[in-house]
């Protein structure tokens, strides 16, 4: 039995679940399972990352991921795999989509995780330009061998949205729509509820309990009063409960569902980037925007919506309330265009219930 062999029979291992043939690997097919075990992730506060462990004759040995904020990262899960399955990660190399952080959040940092494995060598994709950022220079101070730059710009696409956000120091934006098929979100009389059924309800509750903070205009909270509580399928309060945030210059009554506990914040803008730049200086790294239209047109119409989740009902409704309203748009060429982002635990496109969910990202 060769020496590769134990590592790959024992433990807990994204190896066997991904399917991946037991024979050597190159670098390059190495780094790409990362780039596949990355997209079997979740958008967000931090980006899509996948990692990838070989031994030293090349074959993979264990493989991690990141499943959203809160989580252990790419490399700490495929560590931790190997901790379980007792595998000796001396003269082993890591495949990486981005470079290992180097900050204490909700989870250590991997590159301290990384030295103090015993892993020999990592190999990057491309640079970690957030808050998050220097793990690369640790871990050559810890004597790893650390390479940088393959398949740099198949790691920038990944997650361009998050490096545009990171870049612009605010949060990275997911938006929230339900509507009928042609675009409404309420008839002509006002009623809105319930459009879409109780199953993308529960779905919109579970993207609400994994975000910093949800947004709505002081004009949804004057006209519906929502609580903006995150919810499980029970009605139960999810332990973990967002931000609740209002935009705009109305004032907020004393009584309303949203001021509830001392979870709550007045931003008193209708600027989309002023409203983020002081939702970053409070520590907020992914906003979900629930509306109105007014609200989540003018993040649309300044290009600062990272993801969009919209659901649309088998409702035809011919008038009412649309969606979105003007985007400043008078040609077709001109269009804000999106690409369905189909994920491992985001699927691009969702039959929920009785009604239907696209999962999308810009195009443009």
């Amino acid at each position: 039995m060769s020496p590769s062999t134990p590592a790959r029979c024992k433990g807990n291992s994204n190896v066997h679940t991904m399917n991946i043939p037991w024979e050597p690997h190159t670098p390059e097919e190495a780094m790409q399972l990362a780039f596949k075990a990355a997209r079997k992730g979740i958008r967000g506060g931090n980006p899509l990352v996948g990692a990838v462990i070989t031994n030293e004759e090349g074959y993979v040995v264990h493989v991690g991921y990141h499943r959203g904020a809160g989580t252990a990262h790419a490399e700490a899960d495929a560590i931790a795999q190997a901790e379980l399955a007792d595998t000796d990660l001396s003269d082993t190399t890591m495949y990486v989509t981005l470079e290992p952080c180097n900050h204490f959040g909700r989870t250590g940092p991997c590159s301290h995780a990384i030295a103090e494995s015993g892993i020999t060598k990592v190999v990057y994709a491309h640079p970690d330009m957030s808050d998050a950022e220097g793990g690369a220079q640790y871990l050559r101070e810890q004597g790893v061998l650390v390479e940088e730059g393959l398949f740099k710009n198949e790691s920038f696409l990944l997650n361009e949205r998050w490096f545009r956000a990171s870049a612009a120091k605010r949060p990275f934006v997911t938006a929230k729509v339900a509507s009928t098929l042609d675009g409404y979100i309420a008839a002509e009389d006002g009623t809105s509820q319930w459009i879409t059924g109780a199953e993308a309800r529960s779905l919109g509750h579970k993207i609400r309990e994994r975000s910093d903070a949800i947004m709505v205009g002081t004009g949804t909270v004057l006209a519906d009063n929502p609580s903006l509580s995150a919810r499980d399928e029970a009605g139960n309060l999810y332990e973990r409960q967002p931000l609740r945030v209002a935009l705009g210059m109305r004032d907020v009554p004393d009584e309303a569902m949203i001021r509830s506990g001392d979870n709550f914040v007045h931003l008193r803008t209708r600027d989309p980037h002023e409203g983020l730049e002081q939702l970053y200086a409070l520590g907020v790294r992914q906003l979900m925007i629930e509306g109105g239209p007014a609200v989540v047109s003018a993040f649309l119409k300044a290009d600062l919506v990272d993801e969009l989740f919209w659901y649309q009902a088998p409702i035809l409704l011919g008038s009412g309330s649309t969606a979105v309203q003007d985007l400043g748009i008078t040609t077709l060429a001109d269009a804000h265009r999106w690409a369905i982002d189909d994920l491992g635990m985001t699927p691009g496109t969702q039959i929920v219930g009785s009604d239907f969910r696209v999962h999308l990202i810009p195009n443009h």
